[in-house]
Parts: structure tokens; C-alpha cells; sequence
């Protein structure tokens, strides 16, 4: 790359954004030459999907989900892929609707069962081509508070839980990966009030969501073991807690992946949908009256058409690509909501009632339990043991420069085998106080690495050595003699003193420190450069026989050292 490019990038990258100005660079590959069948592929996913972005969305067949589907296919900018229990039904639902059936494809999918899950994913890998998913959103909930006993999946899970939050953990962590290749990849989880306990709604109406320390999925969560917490069946619980799950993870991804992926994590409250099917185990009089009372008294019934339209938002307004955010929507209480609630900064925590419009989302606070972090790592670690999920490396961004792309190759190897010395030479000690030790593969390659060194040092590590005195200089007495404790004979830490009543003398320390007598240079003259010079080319180019004290150089290989060099390959 000429001298004034690589200036002019170096410029627009400060300009940008600093050190992550360079951060664009990180997608460039090579041309690429594509095979007949990856031509093949791209014709076929342009047929199919044109310049449409590919929506993932479960439980369209009702309620919230069947809305956000009308709302994206009327846009004519989306392809969505309707993952459903019951296909007859979606297929009737879609009829009467009048869904765009060029842009719209129904697929099954139990969320009651990992194994359905893991075959969802595979048939819509197939059917997605080449064509990175844009959006996915977790939709499908389920709701039974009304249930003296827990019912079990086809796993042996609560299904609240399975079906709200494990089996959308399950599908996140194997469509993920792929969706890093999309422009703009969202994936949005629907939460709920119930499981945001700073609010009235989530705070103050027994039971509270709140997964205490998740033995019961420590436990492996599988039956008779119904709740997250390892206590007791609440029907009600259960689903306050899958949702505060669902918020939890959300976060805690979106600190994991987002940076290194792309993708924007995000969770939603679209309001309390008094007039929907999650409420169908309900009792009929609670089912009759509290829409009514959400409507009238507390001003804060959201109909399914407007909470549509707000997932809808999520997906496709260029506002909520942010991550990391609990969106909701400021509609406010019965009494000055909508524009006067706006003109007056009144945004109402936990999320208001219906009106308030397109332009009344906001990014909502949650709380100390959705912000937990050290119970976060652990919600992930325990449902990727329940659920078998496999999730991807978690790589940082790393400078496309040349120059550290070839240090870091040189540097590796070296790295590693400086490691497996460290290890064998200073090894660490199990909980019973024996020292750590090294595997027959490590074993192996530490001998391998012997040998190689043997040849090596007198060229490469000389070098470096020298050259490592004259860049940094001399180790700093306070960097040698700052412990504040003097370390232990490796005896005394393997071998622990016998308990006695009569005390005993500490054993003498037996440690001994070698200090090489190695000229240390302060200050890098000509002398020092010419000093520098002689080290290499007795090292490289005269095969480590120094050279007399007045004899003069030649940096050049004769062709006896070639023939002698040809000899020992």
C-alpha cells in the first residue's frame, strides 16, 4: 500500500473515533472466488429474499406477535419467517389477514422441546440460503398462574420457563453466529413489568419475580426441581421470573457479544395487553373485568393493535438499534398522558399506559436484580449446562495492522513455549497442596522444545536479549524488591507441617537468586548501536563465532557457510 494511502487512513481512522476508528477495517477480505454452487446459492437467495431484511419471530399466531406481522409485511421491506406451535392455525390466521405469503413462511416449532428447537434452527439455516438473519425476535410466552402444580416439557422442565426464556436461550445461542454478517442485526426479547420489581407493577403485587441465588438451576432444573430459585411451584412466579430471565440475559449478552458482533441486544415492556390470549388461563370473570378496570381506573390498558406496533418499532426504527436498552413507551397514566406527558418530561417509570405515539419510547430503567451482574454470569452458565447451548468465542476487535498481524505470528510460538517452562519449572498446587502436574502432551512438547532451542539460542534469543537491554533499560530496584512477603520454599507448600502443640521453628529459606552479570546499558549511543551490530551478525551471520576485536566484519554469507548451513538441514 503506498506511503500517502496508509497516511490518509491513519488520518480518517483518528478522525472516526481514535483507536476504534480503525474498527470499519475489520470486515475487509480479500476478492473471493466464488465456486458454481455458491453462485447458485446467491441467485436463489435473491429470488427469494431480494433486498427484504429476514425477520425470525415466535408465537405469530395471536396477540402481540400476529400484530408485529401485519406491521412488518405492510412495510414491503421484510421477510418473516413465522416460527408457531400450530401451523394449521397460522395458516388460517394469515388467511384472514391477508399476510403477503411471498414474504411471509410458517414453521414449526415446539418451544416445549429442545430437540424441536435445535431442528427449527437447522430447517431455517436450509431455508435462509445465504441470507443472514436480520432481526430475531422472542415473542412466544406462555402464562398459567392459575395452576396448583407444575406441567412438565418433553425435557422434564417447568414449561414457563422452558417455553419463555430456556428454549429462546437455546435458539439465541445457535443463530447468533450467523447474524453477525447482517447490516444491522437486532435481537429483541419481550420482557414484562412483572419481572422489573422497581415498578408498582412488578414490585408490588405478591408473588415478586426474584431468582434468589438459582439453586434450582445449580440443581440442573429438571423434574420434580419447578422453580429457578429451587423452591416451590407458583404459576404466577414462574412466568415473572422467565421474564426477568429473558432481561437479564438480554444485558448480559449484549455486554459479551455486542462489541465483537455487531449484534444489538435489546429487551421491550410494550404495556400491559389487558385483551390477549396470554391471560386465556385466567378465570373468566378476571378475564371480563380487567380490562375494564386497566382501561378506566389506571389509565394504563394498551391495546394488541398499538403494543404491535411497538414491537414492530423495536424492529425496525433506526433509533433502537442501540443496545443494551428495556424500551417502553411514555403513554402515561389516564390523567395528562400523550403529548401534554411529553411537552412536560413526564416519563413515567415502568412504562406508561396507551397514546403517546411513535415518538414516546424511551429507554427505561430496570432493576437491581435485572442489573445483577454476578447473577447474570451465573443464569448463563447454569441454562447453557440445562440446555446444551453451544455460544461463540467472544473475540475482541484486533487492528488490522500488518505490522502486529506479523508480531503476533512470530510471538506465538514463542509464547507458548515460554508457558510450558513457566509450568513445569514453577508449577501451581491443588486444593490438598500438591504440586500441579504437566500432561504427557505438554511433557512432550516442552522436550520438542528443548531441542529446538538448543539450536535457536544462539541466533534469536541473543539477539532479542541485547536488544531487550538496549530498548528498556534496567530493571528498576523497586520493580525486584517490591514483595511484601518473602516467598516460600516450594517444600513447605507441598508438604504442610504436621499440627503440634509445641511451636516449631520456621525452616530456613533456601532460595537463591541468580543474577546474570550481564552489562546493563542506561543509555543507547553510537557505541551501544555498534555494540548492537556485532551481536547480530555474530549471532546471524557468523553462526555465534565472535569475531576478533579488530578484525573486520563482512556482513555478507560466503559460500562455504552456505554449503555447511545445506549440510546440517
Amino acid at each position: 500500500m503506498p506511503r500517502k494511502t496508509t497516511l490518509l487512513i491513519a488520518a480518517l481512522a483518528a478522525a472516526i473515533g481514535g483507536t476504534d476508528g480503525f474498527k470499519f477495517m475489520s470486515n475487509w477480505q480479500p476478492p473471493k472466488i466464488l465456486t458454481d454452487s455458491q453462485k447458485v446459492e446467491i441467485a436463489k437467495t435473491e429470488e427469494r429474499f431480494g433486498n427484504k431484511k429476514l425477520v425470525v419471530i415466535t408465537g405469530c399466531s395471536s396477540g402481540l406477535g400476529r400484530e408485529t406481522v401485519k406491521n412488518l409485511l405492510a412495510t414491503k421491506k421484510y421477510h418473516v419467517v413465522g416460527a408457531v406451535r400450530d401451523v394449521d392455525k397460522m395458516e388460517a390466521v394469515a388467511e384472514i389477514d391477508e399476510f403477503d405469503m411471498e414474504n411471509f413462511k410458517i414453521m414449526e416449532l415446539e418451544l416445549n422441546s429442545f430437540a424441536s428447537v435445535e431442528k427449527f434452527c437447522a430447517e431455517l439455516q436450509e431455508y435462509q440460503l445465504a441470507k443472514p438473519i436480520d432481526r430475531l425476535i422472542c415473542n412466544a410466552g406462555v402464562y398459567q398462574p392459575s395452576l396448583p402444580y407444575a406441567k412438565w416439557s418433553v425435557d422434564g422442565h417447568e414449561q414457563t420457563m422452558q417455553i419463555n426464556f430456556l428454549s429462546h436461550f437455546l435458539m439465541i445461542s445457535k443463530l447468533m453466529p450467523g447474524m453477525s454478517a447482517a447490516p444491522d442485526p437486532r435481537i429483541i426479547m419481550v420482557g414484562s413489568v412483572t419481572g422489573n420489581d422497581n415498578t408498582v407493577g412488578g414490585g408490588g403485587v405478591y408473588p415478586i419475580a426474584d431468582l434468589k441465588n438459582l439453586d434450582g438451576f445449580a440443581a440442573g432444573f429438571k423434574n420434580p426441581i419447578a422453580m429457578a430459585d429451587g423452591y416451590g411451584f407458583i404459576g404466577a412466579k414462574a412466568y415473572k421470573d422467565s421474564k426477568l430471565c429473558l432481561m437479564m440475559m438480554s444485558n448480559f449478552l449484549h455486554s459479551k457479544y455486542n462489541r465483537n458482533t455487531g449484534i444489538s441486544f435489546s429487551s421491550i415492556y410494550p404495556g400491559c395487553i389487558a385483551e390477549t390470549p396470554l391471560f386465556r388461563e385466567k378465570r373468566a370473570w378476571f378475564r371480563k373485568y380487567f380490562p375494564i378496570f386497566m382501561k378506566y381506573i389506571t389509565g394504563g390498558y394498551v391495546g394488541v393493535e398499538e403494543a404491535g406496533q411497538r414491537l414492530f418499532q423495536v424492529a425496525h426504527d433506526p433509533r433502537c438499534s442501540k443496545s443494551g436498552v428495556y424500551w417502553s413507551w411514555n403513554g402515561g397514566p389516564r390523567e395528562g398522558r400523550g403529548a401534554a406527558a411529553l411537552e412536560q418530561s413526564g416519563q413515567i417509570s415502568g412504562g406508561g399506559g396507551a397514546g403517546g405515539g411513535w415518538d414516546s419510547i424511551y429507554e427505561n430503567d430496570q432493576s437491581d436484580k435485572v442489573n445483577n451482574l454476578e447473577l447474570s454470569v451465573k443464569l448463563f452458565q447454569t441454562a447453557t449446562d440445562i440446555t446444551g447451548a453451544q455460544w461463540p468465542e467472544a473475540k475482541s476487535f484486533v487492528s488490522p495492522c500488518p505490522t502486529l498481524k506479523v508480531i503476533g505470528a512470530i510471538s506465538k510460538n514463542m509464547i507458548a513455549r515460554e508457558e510450558l517452562k513457566r509450568m513445569a519449572e514453577r508449577p501451581g498446587f491443588n486444593e490438598d497442596g500438591t504440586p500441579i502436574k504437566l500432561t504427557k502432551r505438554k511433557k512432550a512438547a516442552l522436550v520438542a522444545d528443548k531441542v529446538t532451542s538448543s539450536v535457536l539460542k544462539n541466533t534469536v534469543g541473543r539477539v532479542g536479549r541485547v536488544a531487550g537491554r538496549l530498548l528498556l533499560g534496567k530493571v528498576p530496584d523497586t520493580a525486584i524488591q517490591g514483595s511484601f512477603q518473602e516467598e516460600k520454599p516450594l517444600e513447605e507448600a507441598v508438604q504442610p507441617p504436621a499440627p503440634s502443640s509445641q511451636p516449631e521453628a520456621e525452616p530456613e529459606m533456601a532460595i537463591e537468586t541468580t543474577i546474570a552479570s550481564t552489562k546493563i546499558i542506561e543509555v543507547v549511543d553510537e557505541n551501544d548501536k555498534s555494540l548492537l551490530e556485532d551481536e547480530i551478525f555474530d549471532a546471524v551471520f557468523a553462526n555465534g563465532k565472535k569475531a576478533a576485536v579488530n578484525e573486520e566484519r563482512e556482513w555478507k554469507v560466503t559460500q562455504e557457510t552456505k554449503e555447511k548451513e545445506l549440510t546440517a538441514v
